[in-house]
């Protein structure tokens, strides 16, 4: 079954102090441009084919999905909605990019692997 790859987009964009906070929605839209394409060439511990998830939320939670790239919008707390996708794909492998210690916690408890923001490409403005 294809892996999962399921990316914290609040977290991954704020790990950063390059100005995203002057403009959440197109960071994440930057954000999400740059992961296109990661479906097809996977990360150096997760080859392809994988599924590419981006978890969105707060005034980012418009930015819609691109080819490669599946946008999952949260009307609250991203870090549940996170939850709720590695709860979904039980059966498969998933891995998670996000610094969040508590959410961490919370989708390696379900059986989910977590990656730093680091391990996935970021575009700049």
């Amino acid at each position: 079954m294809t892996p999962l790859l399921v990316v914290d987009a609040a977290n991954v964009v704020g790990s950063k102090p390059d100005g995203w906070w002057r403009d959440r929605a197109g960071a994440t839209a930057r954000l999400r441009d740059a992961l296109s394409g990661l479906n097809a060439t996977g990360l150096p511990d997760l080859p392809p084919p994988i599924e590419v998830v981006l978890v969105v939320e707060g005034k980012a939670r418009d930015v819609l999905g691109i080819e490669g790239v599946r946008v999952v919008s949260s009307p609250g707390s991203g870090d549940d909605r996170i939850v709720e996708v590695v709860t979904e794909a039980a059966d498969r492998r998933v891995v998670v990019v996000t610094a969040d210690r508590g959410l961490r916690d919370r989708v390696t408890a379900l059986g989910a692997e977590v990656r730093g923001p680091g391990s996935v490409p970021r575009r700049r403005e």
